[in-house]
């Protein structure tokens, strides 16, 4: 294990139907390096398996979170919108799928984004995941990219889309597919290293 990390600590941020790898490889990855990684799952969006009122929040592929092997290891905890440290840690990332449509409607979700945006943080999304800095008002003026069906949203929002693996803006980090996600983690790891 690397220790460039070691004093950062990282917020995953997903609701049903998340991309299951973009958020399992940056999290190991992350944590690979030292950073203390924790995951806030709200139980909102669509659910194409059986709704069930105490489900846990489910991946695009069945991956759960917490994953049913055990509640929380020594790679990542569990936080709620409601813990105060989910406002105070180094970057948040907000992995694709489905899972940003429905972060993209909650109130509460867009308030903690932004307020990452005002304090310099940093805020890493992929595939889908730029949806939810759309709605969060960051997009206008920023070179990003992102999935190529949300292409035209990002336009819309004002932002400059670039088709390129990994597009970093200032704090902001954008990545468009899964296999972006080397690329995503460097440009993540480069900017809290700084």
């Amino acid at each position: 294990m690397m220790d460039r990390l070691k004093t950062k600590r990282i917020l995953f941020i997903v609701a049903h139907e998340f991309e299951d790898i973009e958020l399992w490889y940056p999290l190991l990855r992350l944590s690979e390096e030292g950073a203390s990684c924790y995951i806030l799952a709200l139980k909102e969006g669509l659910h194409t398996r059986p709704a069930l009122p105490d489900k846990f929040v489910t991946g695009r592929f069945g991956t759960t979170v917490p994953p049913l092997v055990h509640e929380q290891g020594r790679r990542f905890a569990l936080a709620t919108l409601d813990d105060p440290k989910v406002w105070e840690m180094d970057a948040l990332v907000i992995p694709g799928g489905y899972s940003p449509d429905a972060l993209r409607t909650n109130r509460k979700v867009l308030e903690l984004v932004q307020h990452y945006a005002n304090s310099g943080k940093v805020i890493a999304a992929l595939c889908h995941g730029p949806q939810v800095l759309i709605s969060a008002g960051l997009a206008k003026g920023k070179r990003m990219t992102g999935y190529v069906a949300i292409k035209d949203d990002l336009i819309n929002a004002g932002a400059h889309y670039v088709d390129e693996p990994v597009v970093v803006d200032g704090r902001i980090v954008t990545s468009r597919v899964p296999d972006d996600l080397p690329e995503f983690c460097q440009a993540i790891i480069a900017l809290l290293v700084r």
